[in-house]
């Protein structure tokens, strides 16, 4: 006897997406650009008024203090002190992520709060004291000190809020993803690598996106000083009301 068939799967309802989960989807899609640039903008600020130190970049600030202490050179205490603020940073930020109870969108947001804070504060903080004009003295030392917590403050934001998208400081991995995805685009061949189109136009936005905030902080460095740090926090202000 033959059997029926029915509509029945047809009309099978969609996997439902709670509130939380789109609200972090959508913030996956508009967070990383404008958290590149902002990343941008504090690591070349860092470099140019704060003593040469890296504050998105604690890769650079190891191998110069290293190359310092084996050629035997003056030890730089900002690049010095970069290293451990930011692994406090980290596990401040782990800390406080645990003791939320947040997951996912929320503690973007909560995150997204803690560096607006962060930058909004050197901003003050540079006005008053101006580091800049001696950038190998304490106050430039303290001004290292939130710079670098603020950059942790996104690091962590991406592995612990939004672990699928892909950093907005560590241009080096961006550079590898898109030289390489480019590369298997324009061979003929068969591609090295999966095809992963999406994530090549991510990379290379994240990567324009962070060369853009430096040449923005350069400028804003010789036309406003000390006052350059305004932009990066009006920024932060603007992620943090993204919805």
């Amino acid at each position: 006897m033959p059997t029926l068939t029915t509509n029945s799967d047809a009309i099978r309802p969609r996997p439902y997406l709670s509130n939380d989960a789109m609200a972090l989807s959508r913030l996956e899609e508009r967070l990383p650009l404008l958290l590149s640039v902002i990343a941008g903008m504090v690591d070349l600020s860092g470099f140019f008024m704060l003593g040469n130190v890296f504050t998105a970049h604690i890769t650079g600030n190891l191998v110069v203090v290293a190359a310092a202490a084996v050629r035997g050179d003056p030890l730089s205490l900002a690049q010095a002190l970069s290293i451990p603020v930011f692994i406090l940073a980290l596990a401040a930020v782990w800390l406080l992520a645990r003791a939320s109870g947040r997951r996912g969108a929320g503690l973007a947001r909560l995150l997204l709060l803690i560096q607006f804070l962060l930058l909004a504060g050197l901003l003050i903080f540079s006005v008053i004291t101006k580091p800049s004009a001696s950038p190998h003295g304490l106050m430039a030392e303290i001004a290292v000190t939130i710079a670098v917590s603020a950059i942790a403050c996104q690091y962590a934001l991406f592995r612990l809020a939004i672990p699928g998208a892909i950093s907005t400081a560590v241009m080096t991995g961006n550079l590898t993803n898109t030289v390489l995805s480019l590369m298997d685009v324009l061979s003929p061949s068969r591609p090295l690598m999966p095809v992963d189109a999406g994530r090549l136009k991510k990379s290379l936005r994240l990567l324009v996106g962070f060369l853009v905030g430096c040449v923005v902080a350069a400028g804003a460095i010789s036309l406003l000083g000390d006052w350059a740090w305004s932009i990066p926090a009006a920024l932060a202000a603007v992620a943090l009301a993204l919805r």
